[in-house]
Order: structure tokens, then C-alpha cells, then sequence
């Protein structure tokens, strides 16, 4: 997920952090996220309660982070104040700096599941001017800057966090990979396939380790990338449904709809619906 306004930093292939400013005006249940890279969520107001295959039942409140290893497939909702939307700060870490700290949690290490940190006593919103100010600094030399953003993985770590690193090369996470970088164009099976130098039938057969089809997750994929863009952009929905590869902008408000239970237009604040549309 990127925005035109976010600050990151590269790395040699791509951004290897992010911050994404999250918004969200209704209440929703979003469930089956997959969460392809690390994940801390800073939350600003509202509160988040997520279901974890490993912890179960977890609720953050307003200054707890909440963070989310890579590869995790989790069932979360947000919830806005009454008077208030759901805000939160979202930083996305590339595996090279999580290995970097948490190298020794290899792929054998026992799941760590969903995490959060207390905004009493531990106050992770330094952390998140941490970054913030890091990402900021386009003075500063690169590897310092990229030393720098190791800091808060190592906060994290001496507060008891586990990242066991995740096994990039798994289906799931290629395919979506390769979706994730072009979610508009008309993918199919055979394309995947060539890609991967494989054929259509051992691809399929390699995808099935998955659990998933390929249409499930394509189709998964695209509306999971709408909902980053509604959530952290101001982007014209009908745009979004393009831009993830819908034919219009009604058969993504369906499928939306179909899948997380809302209409895309009930993620949106007052303030950029009026906006965007």
C-alpha cells in the first residue's frame, strides 16, 4: 500500500519502510486479512479488536501499539468513537530490517501471533515520532538514516515482542506479492504461471498448498488493497475501483460490500467523501 503523501525510505528493492495515516468513520468487521509485511499500528483514537489464530481475542485502545507479524491472517475490527473516526499511524517494516533484529526468530521458532504494547507504561508513541522524524531527516545519510529505524525494532524486542521471520517464499505471499505491484491489470492463471516459470497446471498445483484458487486470491487481494487506499487516501473511490482492477465502480461496491459488509463510502470521514466524490 503506498499514498502520495507518505513518507518512506528505499531500499534496493523498493520502500523498506512505510507510514500510512489510517481513517476510518463506521464501524466494520473486516475478516481473512493477510498481512504480507510486518505491521505496527499506532492507534490514535478509536479502538481496534483483533482475532488471532495464536492469542485469540485482543483489544488496543487509544496509545497501545498493536503489531502485526508478516504473513499473519487475522480477523480485525475498527472502532470509531462516538463523536470521533477510528485514526491510527501504520509503519510497515520490509523483512531485511526485522531479520536485521529478530534474526535469531527464525521460520522453526514457535508463532508469536498478535502483539500489543501498552501505551501505559511504555509509551510506544515515542517510538512513533521515532520514525516519523527519521523518515523526515532526508539531510541525513542513508545508512544512518536506515540505522536509525532500527532503533524502534529493538525497543520493541526489549519489551518482550517476538517477530519470528516468515518464509517469503510461500505461495500465498508470492502470488500477492506479484498482484500487489499491478492489482489493475487483467490477471490470469497463465500470466501467474509465466511469471513463475511454470505451467498453468503446476502452477495451480503449486498454489493449492495455499488453501486458496487463484480467483479467490486475486479477488481477495484487490479488495484488501481497495480498503488501504480508502482508509489512508483521498482518492476518488471510482478511481480506487479502477486502479484495483475493477470494471466500475459498482462492481467493486459490491464485491466490497459482499466481503467486509459495508459500502466502500461508509469507510470514508465526512470531510474526505466530500471531497473525493
Amino acid at each position: 500500500m503506498t499514498t502520495h503523501d507518505t513518507p518512506l525510505i528505499h531500499g534496493d528493492a523498493g520502500p523498506a519502510v512505510m507510514i500510512v495515516p489510517i481513517t476510518q468513520a463506521t464501524a466494520a468487521t473486516f475478516a481473512d486479512l493477510f498481512i504480507r509485511l510486518t505491521f505496527l499500528c499506532f492507534i490514535q483514537t478509536g479502538t481496534k479488536r483483533v482475532v488471532c489464530p495464536v492469542n485469540g481475542e485482543m483489544i488496543a485502545e487509544e496509545g497501545d501499539l498493536i503489531i502485526f507479524p508478516a504473513g499473519s491472517l487475522v480477523t480485525l475490527e475498527n472502532r470509531p468513537l462516538l463523536n470521533a473516526h477510528y485514526r491510527a499511524d501504520g509503519v510497515y517494516f520490509t523483512h531485511d530490517l526485522i531479520d536485521a533484529v529478530f534474526a535469531d526468530q527464525g521460520p522453526g521458532a514457535a508463532p508469536s501471533g498478535i502483539q500489543i504494547v501498552r501505551a501505559e507504561p511504555h509509551r510506544p508513541d515515542q517510538i512513533l515520532a521515532l520514525i516519523q522524524q527519521t523518515l523526515a531527516s532526508e539531510a541525513l545519510p542513508l545508512p544512518i538514516r536506515r540505522h536509525r529505524l532500527l532503533e524502534p525494532l529493538i525497543w520493541l524486542r526489549h519489551h518482550g515482542v517476538r517477530l519470528p521471520a516468515r518464509d517469503d517464499d510461500q505461495p500465498l505471499a508470492r502470488l500477492r506479492r506479484l498482484i500487489e505491484a499491478d492489482p489493475a491489470r487483467p490477471w490470469r492463471a497463465v500470466d501467474a504461471a509465466r511469471h513463475f516459470a511454470m505451467s498453468e497446471a503446476t502452477f495451480r498445483r503449486w498454489l493449492a498448498k495455499s488453501g486458496h484458487g487463484f480467483a479467490k486470491i486475486l479477488h481477495n487481494t484487490r479488495l484488501e488493497a481497495g480498503l488501504a487506499l480508502l482508509q489512508s487516501t483521498r482518492a476518488p473511490i471510482s478511481q480506487i475501483a479502477l486502479d484495483c482492477g475493477f470494471q466500475t465502480p459498482s462492481h467493486f461496491s459490491d464485491a466490497f460490500r459482499k466481503r467486509f459488509g459495508i459500502r466502500p463510502m461508509a469507510i470514508r470521514s465526512t470531510a474526505i467523501r466530500s471531497t473525493a466524490e
